[in-house]
Protein backbone atom coordinates (compact mmCIF):
# COMPACT_ATOMS: atom_id res chain seq x y z
CA UNK A 1 0.00 0.00 0.00
CA UNK A 2 1.33 3.35 -1.05
CA UNK A 3 -0.44 6.52 -1.10
CA UNK A 4 0.04 9.92 -3.26
CA UNK A 5 -1.52 12.62 -1.47
CA UNK A 6 -2.86 15.61 -3.98
CA UNK A 7 -4.53 18.75 -3.95
CA UNK A 8 -4.24 22.01 -5.92
CA UNK A 9 -1.24 22.63 -5.11
CA UNK A 10 0.04 19.60 -7.29
CA UNK A 11 -0.98 20.94 -10.77
CA UNK A 12 0.83 23.38 -13.15
CA UNK A 13 -1.49 25.29 -13.50
CA UNK A 14 -3.25 25.08 -9.92
CA UNK A 15 -3.71 27.36 -7.37
CA UNK A 16 -1.50 27.06 -4.07
CA UNK A 17 -2.62 28.41 -0.93
CA UNK A 18 -1.77 28.31 2.58
CA UNK A 19 -5.02 26.37 3.51
CA UNK A 20 -4.75 23.97 0.64
CA UNK A 21 -0.88 23.07 1.85
CA UNK A 22 -1.67 23.05 5.55
CA UNK A 23 -4.43 20.23 4.15
CA UNK A 24 -2.09 18.84 2.43
CA UNK A 25 0.49 18.04 4.84
CA UNK A 26 -2.12 17.47 7.41
CA UNK A 27 -3.51 14.46 5.84
CA UNK A 28 0.14 13.41 4.75
CA UNK A 29 0.90 13.36 8.62
CA UNK A 30 -1.91 11.19 9.73
CA UNK A 31 -1.50 8.80 6.92
CA UNK A 32 2.11 8.63 7.67
CA UNK A 33 1.37 8.42 11.32
CA UNK A 34 -1.07 5.08 10.98
CA UNK A 35 2.30 3.55 9.41
CA UNK A 36 1.11 4.20 5.68
CA UNK A 37 3.64 4.96 3.28
CA UNK A 38 2.92 8.45 1.80
CA UNK A 39 4.23 10.42 -1.20
CA UNK A 40 3.39 14.16 -1.58
CA UNK A 41 2.81 15.52 -5.31
CA UNK A 42 3.76 19.38 -5.44
CA UNK A 43 3.72 21.97 -9.11
CA UNK A 44 7.05 22.28 -9.95
CA UNK A 45 6.36 26.04 -10.11
CA UNK A 46 6.02 25.59 -6.19
CA UNK A 47 8.53 23.76 -5.20
CA UNK A 48 10.61 22.60 -8.50
CA UNK A 49 12.87 19.94 -6.36
CA UNK A 50 10.01 18.25 -5.24
CA UNK A 51 7.63 15.07 -6.74
CA UNK A 52 5.76 16.17 -9.55
CA UNK A 53 2.30 14.65 -10.58
CA UNK A 54 4.39 13.27 -14.61
CA UNK A 55 7.13 11.89 -11.74
CA UNK A 56 4.25 10.11 -10.05
CA UNK A 57 3.88 6.79 -11.76
CA UNK A 58 0.37 5.64 -11.35
CA UNK A 59 1.90 1.93 -11.21
CA UNK A 60 3.48 2.68 -7.76
CA UNK A 61 0.64 3.55 -6.19
CA UNK A 62 -2.74 2.31 -4.46
CA UNK A 63 -4.62 4.88 -3.93
CA UNK A 64 -4.73 8.29 -5.04
CA UNK A 65 -6.08 11.52 -2.16
CA UNK A 66 -7.17 14.54 -3.43
CA UNK A 67 -7.39 16.91 -0.83
CA UNK A 68 -9.11 20.66 -0.58
CA UNK A 69 -10.63 22.80 -2.39
CA UNK A 70 -13.36 22.04 -5.03
CA UNK A 71 -13.88 18.71 -5.88
CA UNK A 72 -14.31 20.10 -9.53
CA UNK A 73 -13.36 21.38 -13.24
CA UNK A 74 -11.18 20.01 -15.47
CA UNK A 75 -7.67 18.86 -13.80
CA UNK A 76 -9.67 17.05 -11.03
CA UNK A 77 -11.07 14.99 -14.04
CA UNK A 78 -7.27 14.66 -15.67
CA UNK A 79 -6.12 13.19 -12.55
CA UNK A 80 -8.91 10.57 -12.50
CA UNK A 81 -7.43 9.60 -16.04
CA UNK A 82 -4.20 9.33 -15.14
CA UNK A 83 -4.89 7.54 -11.89
CA UNK A 84 -7.47 5.09 -13.00
CA UNK A 85 -6.30 2.05 -11.59
CA UNK A 86 -5.82 3.66 -8.59
CA UNK A 87 -8.55 3.78 -5.29
CA UNK A 88 -9.24 7.53 -5.33
CA UNK A 89 -10.77 9.19 -2.07
CA UNK A 90 -11.47 13.02 -1.93
CA UNK A 91 -11.30 14.43 1.71
CA UNK A 92 -11.72 18.14 3.02
CA UNK A 93 -13.20 19.14 -0.65
CA UNK A 94 -16.29 21.82 -1.23
CA UNK A 95 -18.71 19.51 -3.43
CA UNK A 96 -20.72 21.44 -6.12
CA UNK A 97 -22.11 19.25 -8.07
CA UNK A 98 -21.74 15.15 -6.61
CA UNK A 99 -23.01 14.80 -10.57
CA UNK A 100 -20.01 16.28 -12.37
CA UNK A 101 -17.37 14.21 -13.83
CA UNK A 102 -14.72 15.59 -11.68
CA UNK A 103 -16.54 14.60 -8.44
CA UNK A 104 -18.24 11.56 -9.32
CA UNK A 105 -14.94 10.33 -10.34
CA UNK A 106 -14.11 9.88 -7.07
CA UNK A 107 -14.83 6.13 -5.36
CA UNK A 108 -15.25 8.27 -1.64
CA UNK A 109 -15.67 11.58 -0.79
CA UNK A 110 -15.19 12.74 3.01
CA UNK A 111 -16.46 16.41 2.09
CA UNK A 112 -16.09 19.52 4.64
CA UNK A 113 -19.51 20.64 2.89
CA UNK A 114 -21.74 19.74 0.02
CA UNK A 115 -22.16 16.04 1.15
CA UNK A 116 -24.19 16.04 4.64
CA UNK A 117 -23.30 17.88 7.81
CA UNK A 118 -19.97 20.25 7.02
CA UNK A 119 -16.99 19.42 8.39
CA UNK A 120 -14.39 21.59 10.13
CA UNK A 121 -11.24 22.57 7.12
CA UNK A 122 -8.13 20.21 7.73
CA UNK A 123 -5.93 23.55 8.08
CA UNK A 124 -7.76 23.66 11.28
CA UNK A 125 -5.72 21.44 13.32
CA UNK A 126 -2.40 21.31 10.73
CA UNK A 127 0.91 22.03 12.58
CA UNK A 128 2.47 25.14 11.79
CA UNK A 129 5.92 26.30 12.41
CA UNK A 130 6.22 30.17 13.81
CA UNK A 131 8.51 32.41 11.26
CA UNK A 132 9.83 35.98 12.01
CA UNK A 133 7.31 38.34 10.30
CA UNK A 134 9.16 41.05 8.60
CA UNK A 135 8.16 44.40 7.12
CA UNK A 136 9.40 45.65 4.07
CA UNK A 137 8.86 49.23 3.32
CA UNK A 138 10.83 50.51 0.15
CA UNK A 139 11.37 54.29 -0.99
CA UNK A 140 10.38 55.73 -3.81
CA UNK A 141 12.25 57.09 -6.28
CA UNK A 142 13.64 60.11 -4.39
CA UNK A 143 14.95 62.04 -7.73
CA UNK A 144 16.16 64.67 -5.47
CA UNK A 145 19.41 62.70 -5.10
CA UNK A 146 20.29 62.82 -8.80
CA UNK A 147 23.46 60.43 -9.91
CA UNK A 148 24.21 59.31 -6.33
CA UNK A 149 20.58 57.11 -6.67
CA UNK A 150 21.12 53.36 -6.34
CA UNK A 151 17.47 52.53 -5.82
CA UNK A 152 17.17 50.23 -8.61
CA UNK A 153 19.81 48.44 -7.80
CA UNK A 154 19.83 48.54 -4.38
CA UNK A 155 15.89 47.32 -4.16
CA UNK A 156 16.57 44.15 -6.47
CA UNK A 157 19.19 43.11 -4.62
CA UNK A 158 17.00 43.79 -1.43
CA UNK A 159 13.92 41.65 -2.70
CA UNK A 160 15.71 38.84 -4.27
CA UNK A 161 17.50 38.25 -0.98
CA UNK A 162 14.48 38.55 0.82
CA UNK A 163 12.43 36.31 -1.27
CA UNK A 164 14.63 33.79 -0.27
CA UNK A 165 14.53 33.72 2.97
CA UNK A 166 12.18 31.46 5.62
CA UNK A 167 9.95 34.70 6.89
CA UNK A 168 6.20 35.74 6.38
CA UNK A 169 6.65 38.77 3.87
CA UNK A 170 4.48 42.01 4.89
CA UNK A 171 4.78 44.96 2.50
CA UNK A 172 4.10 48.49 4.03
CA UNK A 173 4.12 51.67 3.10
CA UNK A 174 4.13 54.96 5.30
CA UNK A 175 2.04 56.66 3.19
CA UNK A 176 -1.17 57.55 4.70
CA UNK A 177 -5.11 57.29 3.01
CA UNK A 178 -8.22 57.55 4.65
CA UNK A 179 -9.98 56.43 1.85
CA UNK A 180 -8.30 52.79 0.55
CA UNK A 181 -8.57 50.53 2.81
CA UNK A 182 -5.55 49.04 1.97
CA UNK A 183 -3.48 52.01 3.57
CA UNK A 184 -3.47 52.72 7.17
CA UNK A 185 -5.42 56.03 7.79
CA UNK A 186 -3.64 57.06 10.90
CA UNK A 187 -0.12 57.71 12.56
CA UNK A 188 -1.16 55.38 15.50
CA UNK A 189 -2.58 52.39 13.11
CA UNK A 190 0.75 52.50 11.13
CA UNK A 191 2.73 51.97 14.71
CA UNK A 192 0.35 49.40 15.75
CA UNK A 193 1.08 47.35 12.89
CA UNK A 194 4.73 47.71 13.28
CA UNK A 195 4.82 46.77 16.61
CA UNK A 196 3.48 43.47 15.60
CA UNK A 197 6.49 42.61 13.33
CA UNK A 198 9.64 40.41 14.34
CA UNK A 199 11.83 42.53 12.00
CA UNK A 200 11.99 45.55 9.37
CA UNK A 201 13.78 45.84 6.18
CA UNK A 202 13.96 49.00 5.20
CA UNK A 203 15.35 51.78 2.39
CA UNK A 204 13.21 54.58 4.00
CA UNK A 205 13.99 57.07 6.81
CA UNK A 206 10.57 56.46 8.32
CA UNK A 207 10.99 52.64 8.17
CA UNK A 208 14.09 52.83 10.17
CA UNK A 209 12.85 55.18 12.80
CA UNK A 210 9.49 54.00 13.65
CA UNK A 211 10.09 50.53 13.37
CA UNK A 212 12.73 51.48 16.52
CA UNK A 213 10.28 53.58 17.71
CA UNK A 214 7.92 50.23 18.25
CA UNK A 215 11.02 48.26 20.01
CA UNK A 216 11.30 46.63 16.79
CA UNK A 217 14.59 46.22 14.81
CA UNK A 218 15.56 47.24 11.60
CA UNK A 219 17.86 46.45 8.72
CA UNK A 220 17.84 49.89 7.08
CA UNK A 221 19.46 49.77 3.36
CA UNK A 222 20.34 53.21 2.19
CA UNK A 223 20.09 53.94 -1.36
CA UNK A 224 21.87 56.42 -2.15
CA UNK A 225 25.45 56.34 -2.94
CA UNK A 226 27.87 57.62 -0.21
CA UNK A 227 25.12 57.81 2.54
CA UNK A 228 22.02 59.70 2.72
CA UNK A 229 19.09 60.47 5.17
CA UNK A 230 19.18 56.69 5.98
CA UNK A 231 22.57 56.62 6.78
CA UNK A 232 22.50 59.92 8.70
CA UNK A 233 19.82 59.00 11.10
CA UNK A 234 21.13 55.50 12.13
CA UNK A 235 24.61 57.69 13.31
CA UNK A 236 21.71 60.57 14.92
CA UNK A 237 19.87 57.01 16.90
CA UNK A 238 23.21 54.98 17.18
CA UNK A 239 21.72 51.90 15.36
CA UNK A 240 24.83 49.83 13.75
CA UNK A 241 22.14 47.86 11.37
CA UNK A 242 22.84 50.18 8.42
CA UNK A 243 23.85 48.98 4.92
CA UNK A 244 25.18 51.66 2.66
CA UNK A 245 24.48 51.22 -1.50
CA UNK A 246 27.93 50.37 -2.43
CA UNK A 247 27.97 47.67 0.34
CA UNK A 248 25.51 45.87 -0.09
CA UNK A 249 25.64 42.20 -0.82
CA UNK A 250 23.74 39.10 0.54
CA UNK A 251 26.67 37.92 3.25
CA UNK A 252 26.29 41.51 5.05
CA UNK A 253 22.29 41.31 4.98
CA UNK A 254 22.33 37.62 6.54
CA UNK A 255 24.88 38.86 9.38
CA UNK A 256 22.31 41.81 10.30
CA UNK A 257 19.40 40.05 9.82
CA UNK A 258 20.87 37.29 12.54
CA UNK A 259 21.90 39.84 14.37
CA UNK A 260 18.21 41.46 14.78
CA UNK A 261 16.41 38.50 15.00
CA UNK A 262 18.91 38.12 17.94
CA UNK A 263 20.88 40.48 19.63
CA UNK A 264 19.45 43.39 17.82
CA UNK A 265 15.58 42.69 19.27
CA UNK A 266 17.42 43.67 23.32
CA UNK A 267 19.17 46.92 21.52
CA UNK A 268 17.20 50.28 22.88
CA UNK A 269 18.85 53.03 20.60
CA UNK A 270 19.84 56.63 22.13
CA UNK A 271 19.29 59.68 20.61
CA UNK A 272 21.04 63.30 20.72
CA UNK A 273 18.03 65.06 21.95
CA UNK A 274 14.98 66.33 19.88
CA UNK A 275 14.73 68.42 17.81
CA UNK A 276 11.37 69.66 18.80
CA UNK A 277 13.27 70.89 21.94
CA UNK A 278 15.29 72.78 19.91
CA UNK A 279 12.50 74.34 18.10
CA UNK A 280 11.19 75.29 21.68
CA UNK A 281 14.11 76.85 22.66
CA UNK A 282 14.93 79.13 19.55
CA UNK A 283 11.03 80.03 19.55
CA UNK A 284 11.82 81.34 22.89
CA UNK A 285 14.53 82.80 22.72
Amino acid sequence: MRVLVTGWPSFLRGEATAGDVLSMLRVADALSGAGIAVDTAWSPVLCPDALHLDDAEPGRYSHVVFVCGPAHGEQVEWLHRRYTSCRRIAVGVSVIDPRNAAAAGFHRILARDGLGEPRPDLSYDAAARDVPVVGIMLAPGQYEYGRRRRHEQVHKTLLHWITGRECARLGLDTRLDTTDWRHCATPDAFCSVLARLDVVVTTRLHGLVLALRAGVPAIAVDPVAGGGKVTAQAEALGWPAVIGADELDTETLDHWWDWCLTVGKDVRPGGRGTLADDLVAEVLR
